[in-house]
């Protein structure tokens, strides 16, 4: 497989991830599948579907499938944020003063081939995940090594993804959601593929 200067992606995958980064740089919102088409010279969507698919996969981008303009850039790791202290959510408590450490969140980004998913509806309300929220899921392929408790996205035959805790009962998998408000999805194994668990939330305010 010949690949360009990022030995993660193939020519053609690093030729669009190229073009998509200078596209939104300049016009401050992502292009859509008729620009990318003509950008990279495709008379088909599928390729450039494709293409979209694994950058995603492999964590350069963030996309709803189907829905260009959703498209987001995952390129930046921040090495640390200082810790400043500490806050109350009760009482009030002395202010922070010197620095003490960094939060260093460059080993979860650093995670091979994690993607972002935003977040649509409450289901996850109670696990402090909110609507328009990014998610940041580590990739899974064995769905038997998955804990009871994890927080999942899952890809079920005929529903399409949903993000849920994860348990296994008797040959049955269970996905739980954090809201009261919705029954739990009682599946096969073999209904149900494991896309990745959940590693970080990031929350625009």
């Amino acid at each position: 497989m010949s690949t360009s200067a990022d030995d993660n992606l193939t020519q053609a995958q690093n030729e669009l991830y190229g073009w998509i980064k200078e596209y939104m740089k300049n016009f401050q919102h992502s292009p859509s599948i008729r620009q990318m088409m003509q950008a990279m010279g495709l008379k088909s969507p599928a390729p450039i579907q494709s293409r979209l698919k694994h950058l995603q996969e492999k964590g350069y981008i963030s996309w709803q499938e189907g829905k260009a303009r959703t498209m987001q850039i995952v390129d930046e790791v921040v090495e640390g944020v200082p810790i400043m202290g500490s806050v109350a959510a009760g009482g009030l408590i002395e202010t922070y003063s010197d620095v003490q450490e960094n939060l260093d969140i460059s080993e979860v980004l650093k995670k091979k081939n994690i993607f972002a998913l935003t977040v649509n509806g409450d289901s996850m309300i109670d696990a402090c995940i909110a609507d328009g929220d990014m998610v940041l899921m580590e990739p899974l392929t064995d769905s038997y090594s998955v804990r009871n408790g994890t927080i999942v996205s899952a890809m079920v035959q005929g529903l399409g993804t949903t993000l849920k805790y994860f348990f296994k009962r008797n040959e049955k998998v269970y996905l739980e959601a954090a809201n009261p408000s919705y029954e739990p999805i009682i599946l096969d194994l073999d209904q149900i593929v494991i896309q990745g668990k959940l590693l970080a939330v990031w929350r625009k305010i």
